[in-house]
């Protein structure tokens, strides 16, 4: 398992659409933590040259991340939203893609890697074999025991526990809006369910910043944890110089469809407290306010854009990925001997 073979247990979330580079990816790595190569939005070719650029700056191991794709969204149910917005905002169209989920993962299999994961969704049992054949490990995101369970069954070899605190899209098998009735589950909780309900390592995700966050995570019963927002801030890093100046303010965050037709979590701003009423329409809503979003990150306008950040975004440090993955590691152990000094 690659987990025990880290120097530390600091993942490397993947953030897609620009936060996400090789040079972060293998940073993270270079300093014993698990560098993450985003594949959503991008064409295969572009992922596999990702890959290549990643490979030439470290020799050590690292993941990529695939979107699950969805199934196409009945017009009807996001026309008249898309029609609302058309008023005030450059849209584009609207269309349904699979994320060419099935190009990519010939990419990876003709061209492996040591662990790929999967967001929005969990490969079919046959898939992850597939996977397991070429050498590669398959970590699956869940947001509950249910599809942890889901997940296990068709053989993954970890699950990365998203808690509600996490900054981005929310990583559930089905995006529904009659699911909205109940809250989402806090990491804390998440780690708890998950642990009594499965056996198989667990990658804690959502508001962890600091070496304190770390602890408690590793604490709860985590064998790691996957960090974003807290490196959205390092040079190495994609990050739009509108979001690196937004998260260092102590801007409150929500979920929201109002972007992407998917429940995310960012920044709160004028377009999102406007459009609370957005349907689930993922990724139909993504394509038509793409041209709203790259004017709104042209002309500065953090009004009109989505900010994902997790709750605890304004402790992102602007510190150089592997130096923020050593300060991580010495201070989660810092925190974990406070801990036992009480002599539980």
């Amino acid at each position: 398992m690659l987990l025990t073979e880290l120097g530390t247990p600091v993942v490397l979330a993947p953030m897609a659409g620009g936060p996400s580079t090789p040079e972060l990816a293998a940073a993270v790595s270079e300093a014993g933590g698990l560098g993450f190569v985003a594949a959503g939005y991008l064409s295969t070719g572009a992922l596999g040259e990702r890959i290549a650029a990643t490979r030439a700056l470290t020799g050590k191991a690292f993941g990529v991340n695939l979107f699950y794709p969805s199934a196409p969204t009945p017009t009807d149910r996001f026309a008249s939203y898309i029609e609302d917005i058309a008023r005030e905002f450059p849209i584009g169209e609207a269309r349904h893609d699979t994320d060419e989920w099935d190009e990519k993962l010939a990419l990876l299999l003709a061209d492996p890697v040591p662990v790929v994961s999967c967001t929005f969704g969990c490969p079919s049992a046959e898939e992850i074999a597939r996977l397991h054949g070429v050498g590669s490990e398959v970590w699956v995101t869940v947001t509950s025991v249910a599809e942890a369970q889901l997940a296990v069954e068709a053989g993954a070899d970890a699950l990365i526990a998203q808690g509600a605190e996490a900054g981005g899209h929310r990583g559930n098998f089905a995006d529904r809006v009659e699911d909205d009735v109940t809250d989402p589950l806090g990491l804390l909780a998440l780690l708890q369910l998950l642990r009594a309900a499965v056996d198989v390592p667990l990658i804690a995700a959502g508001g962890i910043a600091t070496g304190a966050g770390l602890a408690a995570a590793l604490a709860a019963g985590a064998a790691a944890a996957q960090i974003g927002t807290a490196f959205l801030r390092c040079p190495e890093a994609g990050t739009a110089p509108l979001v690196r100046t937004a998260v260092t303010l102590d801007t409150p965050t929500m979920l929201t469809r109002a972007f992407t037709g998917r429940r995310a979590r960012g920044l709160v701003n004028k377009f999102m407290l406007e459009h609370t009423g957005a349907p689930a329409a993922y990724p139909e809503i993504h394509y038509a306010t793409g041209p709203l979003r790259a004017a709104a990150r042209a002309e500065g306008n953090a009004d009109a854009v989505n900010l994902w950040a997790g709750q605890a975004h304004s402790l992102a440090p602007e510190l150089p990925a592997g130096e923020l993955v050593r300060q991580l590691s010495q201070d989660a152990k810092s925190a974990l001997n406070r801990a036992l000094s009480w002599g539980i």
